[in-house]
């Protein structure tokens, strides 16, 4: 009874904190689960490290998604929030196997959308700090790899600036803070385009990119459509994935940018998760591949997590996050923190000259 006491208290958290004012569905399904003993014990009989509200709302969401769960998928789709409750209840207790099979199967997917509108003046930057006139792109914790396709979007900032593509059927907007405007150029060239994920998503497979929109609250249309636009751009050209430990695989993928092209390694968000040993080995990495041509990384990471990248005296754990350029040449490094951003990307500040 303690242990569902605690997994009530994390469904009725996650609820009246985690998705208030952000999602009104989850938020009252949630608390339905919460105080559902049936529902709860179904949720137990996943392995402890799929429990989480995250994993199984996202994992009836699939269910719902997938056609095997119509009552659920018509609440969803209805927004009634007590259907939806009553519905999610009823399905977790009579599907218990099937939707615990989803959540061991599957991970949570962070919301990818927004981190282009960062990446691209960041990108544009270190290909004019090599001169480079072609590149090509290395995203490590890719997922689906969507963010490969910073060249193929169009972004306009509150500032009044765009970049990108404005004929692109994906379009960002972010706002930005600052007297500093964004540099102005283009990208150059992408010529290759190479995703590094332990479990990489292939956009191309629907089982998979099912499980990206069902990461998402169904409540939520205009992260949806965002998301859908992203699925059906990266379909038309999927990159290349790789899979397996990101400090390994990272020469493999070094080595698919052609000759002539600068390699431009990104990570956003995803050196957090690797301890402090392999950030300085994916660093090493990076300089080793350096000897006979030059390598750049962009990095949007949080204060002090990107090594070598200067944190400006920020604090750690202060709420944004640094934007970082960093260019490998010859052994030598040289890094700069070129802006900050917060809410993924969707606000940023320019700080570097250009």
């Amino acid at each position: 009874m303690a242990k569902a006491r605690t997994l009530a208290q994390v469904y009725r958290r996650f609820g009246e904190v985690d998705v208030a004012g952000t999602s009104p569905l989850y938020e009252r399904v949630a608390v339905a689960l919460s105080e559902s003993e049936k529902a709860l014990l179904a949720v137990e009989s996943a392995p402890a490290r799929k429990r989480h509200p995250t994993v199984i709302l996202a994992a009836l969401h699939d269910v719902a998604l997938a056609g095997r769960a119509p009552a659920l998928a018509a609440a969803y789709a209805a927004g009634d929030l007590d259907a939806a409750a009553g519905a999610a209840i009823d399905t977790l207790v009579r599907m218990t196997d099937e939707v615990v099979a989803v959540a061991v199967r599957r991970k949570p997917r962070a919301d990818e959308t927004g981190r282009c509108a960062v990446l691209y003046p960041a990108v544009a930057e270190a290909a004019r700090r090599v001169g480079a006139d072609a590149i090509g792109l290395i995203d490590v914790g890719c997922s689906a790899g969507l963010n490969l396709d910073v060249g193929r979007v169009g972004i306009t900032y509150g500032n009044g600036q765009v970049l990108g593509d404005a004929s692109s059927p994906v379009q960002f907007s972010a706002s930005v803070v600052g007297e500093r405007p964004l540099p102005a150029r283009a990208m150059p060239e992408v010529v290759a385009r190479v995703g590094v994920d332990a479990d990489p998503v292939d956009v191309t497979d629907a089982d998979a990119a099912r499980w990206l929109r069902a990461c998402l609250p169904p409540d939520q249309p205009e992260r949806a459509a965002q998301l859908e636009a992203e699925l059906a751009l990266a379909a038309t050209a999927p990159p290349t994935l790789l899979g397996g430990d990101a400090v390994e695989v990272l020469p493999d993928a070094l080595a698919r940018v052609p000759e002539g092209a600068l390699p431009v390694v990104t990570t956003t968000w995803a050196l957090s998760r690797l301890p402090l040993e392999c950030r300085l080995r994916f660093l090493h990495r990076l300089d080793e591949a350096a000897t006979d041509r030059a390598v750049a990384w962009v990095s949007v990471e949080g204060v002090g997590v990107a090594p070598a990248v200067p944190t400006m005296g920020d604090r750690h754990a202060s709420g944004h996050s640094i934007i970082g350029v960093a260019v490998f040449r010859h052994s030598a490094v040289h890094a700069e923190a070129v802006g900050r951003c917060w809410s993924r990307g969707r606000l940023l500040a320019w700080r570097a000259d250009s």
